[in-house]
């Protein structure tokens, strides 16, 4: 395999990848091109890449999306690779090809790798393939007609799940809870589908009951090594995305944990996986049993949790793999000896999911012993409302999970504090301090089950908290007279 040198990189991407992407090339020394639209102007990416090309307008499809737009500026700032970072561009085998063709190093996998993973059915034939747990389902299905003979020749009672066949984040997701809901849900699954990723192709698969989200996190080179970094839990999720994350998962046992592992392993070094990719699957607690989901062909929101219980950057092996390297150690050097959790701070209303935007108008970031964070803001920056609402990745590290949570109470509580929008800080912390999280028993449906008791437990300050305990201060003062400790 012939080596290659990376002399710039441009991140196809804004705000929080962008800048995380950034930090591991400003480690290697390599430069840096920024892109943005016009709201992005005085983006936090912006000011710290080495150069920045403007790429278009507000509109994702006239900025972030265009893909001619993208290799212009790779071309024009000299940059000699493209990494995509997550969203966006990210899983589009198109643009991984166009960027191949222009001459550029795509750091990531293989665009026929991205295009086998991105099409969910061909996923789970591979899968299958490879004697990976999948769960019952069809494929392609034309209409509701196909669903209840499947249900009834395979017995299987609701609910059910309708899913895009192309894309993920939760976009193209309908739970079908009875048969009089069906044909409305099979319209609003097609619909979304084609809307988001163009294509309305459905598939239909059973409902896991109190399901866990638990996924493997693999890296593989160019010469046939493929190695997984463990497992992380993102069972705690709102309208099917993700919202906190923990390395590893309370849900296995050691057994459970090498078989799931492995499996991923096994299916990745099948369908010969480079670089970082991650394998999902859904955890039975009734069955103890996984099935199969999806593979994600890019580097994850999460891969920080397996970064810090790992000690590893992951940004850093994408690099080294697209350069022709070998990955540096094997499956037995990988000893994760930490409990890592991931709350993801995003600009939406904690009682209602509604996106909040504007100008952030105070910002104390959390700091301390086990604390990290990936920011895409500062104080005084826009959070327009074009894009994602995730600002701020807020993660805590201890010596076994009840530290990482006391450490996650305390950066949410006591030290992160984000005024000019509303932010799911509250509702992220009435969930790490829910009894039943701490004992590790909830599932995928926890947040919607519980929604009324974590509002309950908000506690919400203001700057009218804090000027009312200045005039108290004030009048305490005034009252008494100067004290002893003044």
């Amino acid at each position: 395999m012939n080596k290659r040198n990376i002399n710039k990189v441009l991140i196809a991407n804004r705000g929080v990848p962008a800048v995380r992407i950034m930090h591991t090339c400003r480690d290697r020394k390599i430069p840096t091109t920024a892109v943005y639209s016009a709201p992005d102007r005085l983006a936090h990416h912006v000011f710290m890449a080495d150069t920045a090309v403007h790429i278009g307008e507000a509109p994702p499809v006239e900025s972030y999306l265009n893909m001619d737009k993208m290799i212009d500026a790779a071309l024009m700032s000299k940059a000699d690779a493209i990494h995509p970072g997550w969203g966006f561009l990210a899983e589009n085998e198109k643009f991984a090809q166009r960027v191949i063709d222009a001459g550029l190093i795509w750091i990531g996998p293989s665009p026929k790798v991205i295009r086998l993973m991105g099409d969910k059915i061909a996923a789970k034939e591979l899968a299958q393939k490879a004697n990976v747990p999948t769960i019952p389902g069809i494929s392609n299905v034309p209409d509701i007609n196909r669903i209840k003979k499947w249900m009834e020749t395979e017995k299987v009672a609701f609910p059910i799940m309708i899913k895009a066949a192309a894309g993920g984040g939760g976009k193209g997701m309908v739970k079908v809870e009875s048969e009089d809901r069906m044909a409305q849900a099979f319209a609003q699954a097609r619909s979304e589908a084609k809307k988001a990723f163009g294509d309305e192709t459905v598939l239909v698969e059973k409902y896991i009951e109190r399901g866990r989200h638990i996924e493997v996190q693999i890296v593989g080179d160019e010469h046939g090594n493929v190695i997984h970094l463990f497992e992380r839990e993102c069972t705690l999720q709102r309208r099917n995305q993700k919202i906190i994350e923990e390395a590893p998962s309370p849900t296995l046992d050691e057994d459970l944990r090498q078989e799931i592992c492995f499996t991923a392993v096994r299916l990745m070094r099948e369908i010969g996986y480079t670089t970082a990719g991650t394998v999902e699957f859904i955890f039975d607690s009734s069955t103890r049993k996984f099935y199969f989901l999806e593979v994600n062909t890019r580097l994850q929101v999460e891969h920080g949790i397996t970064e810090l219980i790992t000690g590893l950057d992951i940004v850093g092996i994408m690099l080294d793999v697209v350069m022709g390297k070998k990955l540096p150690f094997k499956q037995s050097d990988i000893r994760p000896n930490r409990w890592a959790l991931e709350v993801r701070i995003n600009a939406e209303d904690p009682k209602t999911f509604s996106p909040s935007f504007g100008a952030i108008t105070r910002l104390e970031i959390p700091h301390g012993p086990g604390v990290r964070i990936a920011s895409g803001v500062y104080e005084g920056a826009d959070i327009p409302p074009y894009y994602d609402s995730l600002f701020m990745l807020l993660m805590t590290a201890g010596a076994d999970r009840e530290d990482a949570v006391r450490t996650m109470d305390r950066a949410l509580s006591r030290n992160l504090r984000v005024e000019g929008v509303k932010t799911l800080a509250p509702l992220l912390l009435s969930i790490i301090r829910h009894p039943a999280f701490i004992k590790g028993e909830f599932s995928t449906r926890f947040i919607e089950e519980h929604m009324d008791e974590l509002i309950s437990m908000f506690k919400e300050k203001t700057s009218e908290d804090e000027a009312l305990k200045v005039a108290r201060y004030v009048a305490e003062i005034s009252a008494l007279g100067s004290q002893k400790w003044m």
